[in-house]
């Protein structure tokens, strides 16, 4: 049984019973019982159908553990970067503080020196964000569309453009397209339809 799971998949599991259902109906429909070879095989291929279903099932559930797993180490590491970044800059404040302070260059050890270095740019620090004005700021929005299309619509053909083309993503809206279909609209570019998914009970 091993062998006929794992030498056939399970469509070829399952139109190989069919096949023998159908050799086993037609002997029975001739006025004779099956062969004994016939209903053994029969239930080799039985029992190989359900061996694979329960093989597929442990396969998406030990994958499903994985990728939760996978998900949780990646946050957790993400959270352990952060904080080694936040220890690795101020490490390097608390050093580069002592170094201007004592208006030294560098400071040498045995393996590393740690050097005071103007930066090739300038940086630009905030003091009061909340100050500081809004043309000066950088806008990071999500706007639903139909709002978005009004707001276009409302503004000179040149401002338009530079907002349109400050646009860095656009994600079809889900929630909204299914609205307009209950209401009996049509959206070009998509459809509504019942789906399906595989549950491993």
């Amino acid at each position: 049984m091993a062998s006929i799971t794992e030498a056939n998949s399970l469509f070829e599991i399952d139109m190989e019973l069919d096949s023998l259902l159908e050799q086993i109906q037609e002997q029975v429909e001739s006025g004779s019982e099956p062969s004994e070879d016939l209903v053994a095989r029969f239930h080799q291929f039985c029992d190989a159908h359900g061996e694979k279903v329960d093989r597929i099932g442990r396969f998406v559930r030990m994958m499903e553990a994985r990728e939760q797993f996978c998900r949780n180490e990646a946050s957790r590491l993400s959270d352990r970067a952060r904080a080694a970044a936040g220890k690795v800059e101020r490490t390097k404040n608390l050093v580069l503080y002592y170094l201007l302070s004592r208006d030294l260059k560098r400071i040498e050890g045995q393996q590393f020196t740690l050097r005071a270095q103007k930066n090739s740019q300038d940086s630009v620090k905030i003091t009061d964000e909340a100050a500081l004005p809004l043309c000066y700021c950088r806008i990071d929005a999500r706007i639903e569309g139909g709002v978005w299309q009004t707001v276009l619509s409302l503004l000179p053909d040149q401002i338009a453009m530079a907002l349109m083309s400050s646009v860095q993503e656009k994600r079809p809206n889900a929630e909204a397209i299914k609205q307009a279909a209950m209401q009996g609209g049509h959206v070009p570019g998509a459809e509504i339809r019942r789906g399906s998914h595989l549950r491993v009970a």
